[in-house]
């Protein structure tokens, strides 16, 4: 083919020049393979997840103390978690604190409750709190007065 020059190709009418130009690209002579062409299988779209992973239940439950039971059906607890400082990359504890539902106004300041996400039901709150036995409580047989043994004191026997 002949080469067009600058000036010559600004003379030919527009639909000439896309006849004139070449293309040859591997796309049109059906070189490349179909399936590169394709699109995605839709089996798997992004919404859906494959049935053999658990679903991801992150920040679903927390657990933490009640500090504020002032209000009326919401308690303000306090969740205290781990974390490596920025810098000296030692643990530190980090609290924070969330505002929960609690519909029967159940629990008082010191109680360890269990935080279950759900729908929002105020701006602040979106955790439901669910009763959690303490952490540190002793079995109540200690608290009956025997020694940790089960065996009676001596101010404790009868003579």
């Amino acid at each position: 083919m002949s080469a067009l020059s600058p000036s010559s190709f600004l003379q030919i009418p527009p639909l000439q020049r896309l006849k004139n130009l070449s293309i040859s690209t591997s796309f049109l002579h059906g070189s490349v393979p179909l399936s590169f062409l394709s699109k995605p299988s839709p089996s798997l779209s992004a919404s859906q997840t494959p049935n053999f992973l658990p679903s991801i239940k992150a920040m679903r439950s927390l657990q933490g103390r009640v500090v504020c039971a002032t209000n009326d059906k919401t308690v303000a607890v306090e969740v205290v978690r781990l974390a490596p400082h920025p810098k000296y990359k030692r643990r530190i504890r980090i609290k924070k604190k969330y505002q929960a539902h609690d519909p029967d106004n159940k629990f008082k300041v010191g109680d360890f409750v269990e935080l279950e996400k759900c729908r929002p039901i105020s701006k602040m709150k979106t955790f439901l709190a669910i009763p959690v036995p303490a952490r540190n409580s002793k079995p109540k047989a200690a608290e009956a007065g025997a020694g940790e043994l089960g065996i009676p004191l001596e101010s404790q026997e009868q003579v």
